[in-house]
């Protein structure tokens, strides 16, 4: 079977590397298709997870997320969440959940909307009950109902939870929302664990080595920092060149080497990892147990590559801080030279019990508009490293903000902008913002 000019297109777009840029024109040009075949094909790519179109970027090769399961949420998990009580089919509460469904249709219609994995969110309904059952869902009986003991009996047969709250179904679709994208907001953040080189890939010393060993293997491997442990492989230093530089060659590593150096845990996520080793200057962090065995190195190379291909992912599920940066709206500067102002409407829920914009709220907004300005003017990543807010009036909710950004220092490894916000050309609040910058790879 003919490969289709469509799927050369895809199969192209696969094998760029991610980060790559994308055009119509582009693409139409290399592989000698019309525009028209080629704008299909990367709809078609950004519709499966291959390419993400960025405001004010383009299109851009990206990492294929999988977004087929919601991980390590169970069906035992949602009973928890929603302090629900398990009533038949307890050997199921292991089975990861997939969707849920509301049966608020006719069974004809229901039984088109069940899979396997789902779970039907329905009050006293036996015919919907058994249906979800026999379908592979789960049954969430809401209104505190109770099942009869042919249903309860089917559920044990066929390991298919049937559980039980007082909540009402409005209440209990929106917790279960709520967790799934929790969920999949925790999955989408990188951690330590996920890009460290593990143990049996790292070069590492024992403190009864000697200067003459580090250069033995630094030569072997063409590496100049490693971790230092002992015999029970516990994390005692680090050595780098300029530690045995001037030593003699039989001097004891535990003599030169650097004692209690950085570490880090499994669990922490590569932001918080990435912002100690800018900062610091930091090539590689030794990641350790809670016992400071030692299982691994993180790189500062590895922590910027995942940051910088992090920013570029589509965003599955939104946090707080994506819904507050989605209601902000970029001005074109009428000069190319300047910087864009910035507008945002303080919406109610942006709001304290006062009625005035949170605190949290406008601290977010300011880090928003740090990150498109460094973004834009320097083609920088940037990480807030201090942040000064100075109040002049309470801003009142439907408030229309103009935000007015400056940078008044820009070094090598840092800037310091100057963030004005007004009403009706009228000064509410400033913000004096030193940030870090991450060097593009």
């Amino acid at each position: 079977m003919a490969v289709t000019k469509h799927d050369q297109i895809l199969e192209y777009i696969e094998t760029l590397p991610v980060g790559e840029r994308i055009s119509v024109r582009g693409i139409a040009k290399d592989l000698q298709v019309s525009e028209g075949t080629a704008y299909r094909a990367i709809k078609e790519a950004e519709n499966v997870g291959l390419v993400s179109t960025i405001q004010r970027v383009g299109t851009i090769r990206i990492e294929k997320k999988v977004r087929e399961h919601i991980e390590k949420l169970s069906f035992g998990a949602v009973a928890e969440i929603i302090e629900g009580e398990v009533i038949a089919g307890s050997n199921g509460l292991e089975k990861i959940l997939d969707k849920f469904i509301i049966g608020a249709m006719t069974k004809n219609s229901i039984k088109r909307y069940i899979t396997p994995g789902s779970l039907m969110i329905v009050g006293n309904r036996e015919e919907v009950q058994r249906l979800a059952l026999e379908n592979g869902a789960a049954v969430l009986l809401t209104g505190g109902f109770d099942v009869s003991h042919d249903i309860s009996r089917l559920a044990d047969t066929l390991e298919m939870p049937i559980i039980r709250t007082s909540y009402d179904t409005f209440t209990v679709a929106t917790i279960i929302n709520r967790a799934m994208s929790d969920q999949m907001i925790k999955k989408d953040i990188a951690m330590v664990g996920d890009i460290m080189i593990p143990l049996e890939r790292t070069n590492y010393l024992i403190v009864k080595d000697t200067v003459e060993d580090y250069y033995y293997l630094s030569e072997e491997t063409g590496h100049t920092r490693f971790p230092v442990v002992n015999k029970s492989n516990r994390l005692l230093g680090i050595v780098t060149l300029k530690d045995v530089t001037g030593k003699s060659s039989t001097q004891l590593l535990e003599k030169v080497m650097t004692k209690n150096p950085r570490q880090a845990k499994k669990h922490m996520s590569v932001a918080s990892i990435g912002h100690l080793m800018i900062w610091d200057g930091i090539e590689i962090i030794p990641v350790v147990e809670d016992d400071l065995t030692l299982i691994g190195i993180i790189s500062r190379q590895d922590v910027m590559q995942t940051l910088q291909i992090s920013q570029k992912q589509p965003v599955i599920a939104n946090t707080l801080a994506d819904q507050i940066s989605a209601e902000i709206y970029e001005k074109e500067p009428s000069d190319k030279s300047e910087l864009p102002n910035f507008m945002f409407n303080v919406a109610p829920q942006m709001v304290n019990s006062m009625g005035t914009l949170a605190y949290g709220v406008l601290n977010q907004l300011i880090a928003h508009v740090t990150h498109r300005v460094m973004m834009i003017k320097h083609k920088s990543n940037s990480v807030i490293e201090q942040s000064s807010l100075y109040y002049f009036k309470l801003i009142q909710m439907d408030s229309m903000i103009d935000v007015r950004p400056t940078v008044i220092d820009f070094g090598r490894r840092s800037a310091k902008l100057e963030i004005d916000l007004l009403i009706d050309n009228v000064a509410v609040a400033k913000a004096v913002v030193i940030c870090q910058l991450m060097e593009q790879s």
